[in-house]
């Protein structure tokens, strides 16, 4: 029998240890990209090592600057200065280098890409938009449903009977609740096709740590919040997901109006 997994909630400290870890290695590749030629450079022009030297210096500053302003961001839960610019940074530049640097130390790959979605959760909470329910989409995978089930709700979650086998009752009771709309996808490339057919200003995800990794990264600008599924049978099948983080996440940036609070 497959032992259960269990997850714990993803945290961002390990994001942003690795971070910084890896911010110090690039002000020492900078500091030795200046170093190691300035005699040469001196030969070209006494002042060059110098206009170098400061160049570097900036580099550095930027480096050391960005890291501060992420961590600030991400600890306060407030849009600082150039959130927006600063989840580019770190989707496009930061994680393939951090997943490097963690590698290195024999990190688990997961554990890495867990911290960083909850970064991730955090830089777009932080800007704290409030958006209305019919520019949200919930992205669920298909294998939320349970595989036996004769009932396919790929493409119409609505087509449920709410026998309560598995989330997808209560993904539905949250559809109709805030008005959101929830999508079922059978892989990455029909979960691009709905997004844009739908053209979401913000999008909710469910699925695990390498399909979540690589929606952040291929839906940029697109702000999207992940949330990683339960998979006490393995991968794709069966899974389940918390339904209250759903429901709190949405809660966080539904224009309310006059939609109930998940207290009511």
């Amino acid at each position: 029998m497959t032992a259960l997994k269990k997850y714990s909630p993803p945290r961002k400290r390990l994001f942003v240890t690795l971070m910084g870890l890896t911010c110090l290695i690039l002000v020492g590749l900078f500091f030795l990209a200046w170093w190691v030629p300035n005699r040469g450079l001196a030969n070209i022009h006494p002042n060059l090592p110098n206009i170098i030297g400061i160049f570097v210096a900036v580099l550095s500053g930027i480096a050391i600057l960005g890291t501060a302003l992420l961590v600030l961001t991400t600890a306060l839960g407030k849009d600082i200065f150039f959130t927006r610019f600063m989840r580019l940074v770190v989707i496009k530049f930061l994680l393939p280098l951090i997943e490097l640097v963690g590698r290195g130390l024999g990190l688990d790959k997961d554990s890495i890409r867990q911290s960083f979605i909850a970064m991730n959760n955090s830089l777009v909470i932080s800007q704290r938009q409030k958006i209305k329910p019919d520019r949200i989409l919930v992205l669920l995978p298909h294998c939320i449903q349970l595989f036996d089930c004769e009932i396919k709700v790929t493409g119409d979650i609505n087509k449920c009977v709410q026998c309560g086998r598995c989330d997808i009752k209560g993904l539905v009771d949250i559809s109709r609740k805030y008005q959101v709309d929830i999508s079922v996808a059978t892989g990455g490339t029909l979960a691009r096709k709905v997004i844009v057919e739908k053209r979401p200003k913000l999008v909710l995800a469910v699925a695990c740590e390498r399909d979540l990794t690589s929606g952040i990264k291929d839906c940029y600008p697109l702000p999207v919040i992940g949330i990683l599924n339960n998979r006490p049978f393995g991968p794709c099948f069966n899974t389940s997901v918390d339904v209250e983080k759903i429901e709190d996440a949405l809660s966080r940036i539904i224009l309310m109006e006059n939609h109930p609070t998940p207290s009511q």
